[in-house]
């Protein structure tokens, strides 16, 4: 590894470890369906996310609510404190496209139907408000 690339490197690494998030990765279900719920828990404090997620009819809803569980369970282990004590939030959540499947569906007069099965990646941040201000 190059000196620049090692500097660069080293200086994500520092920033990780005052960010508290998880990620999750190839979640067999399409990026958009899953964008309908994170968008729905995008800036929220975390027990009303946990509760909106809960009683939420989307599948898609049932993986994020694990996935900020265990977004909290990461904070809760770096910082030292009880996630009952402070207020969190979820300040950021990216949902990225993933691998693919691509699969043939017979189709009339000897063709085929080309059908692609999508997956998805979620990273979801949490922190608290007004570690938010001092950015």
């Amino acid at each position: 590894m190059g000196a620049r690339k090692k500097i660069s490197a080293d200086k994500r690494k520092e920033a990780q470890k005052t960010q508290y998030f998880a990620r999750l990765q190839n979640v067999p279900t399409s990026p958009r369906k899953m964008r309908l719920v994170a968008d729905m828990i995008r800036g929220m404090e975390v027990n009303r996310a946990l509760g909106a997620l809960k009683f939420s009819t989307k599948e898609a809803s049932r993986k994020l609510e694990k996935l900020l569980k265990s977004a909290i369970s990461n904070w809760e282990q770096k910082t030292g404190k009880r996630a009952d004590e402070e207020t969190l939030y979820v300040t950021k959540i990216y949902v990225d496209g993933g691998m693919m499947l691509k699969r043939l569906q017979t189709a009339p007069q000897g063709r085929g139907y080309r059908i692609r099965k999508r997956s998805n990646h979620v990273t979801i941040f949490v922190d608290t408000k007004d570690t938010n201000n001092e950015n």
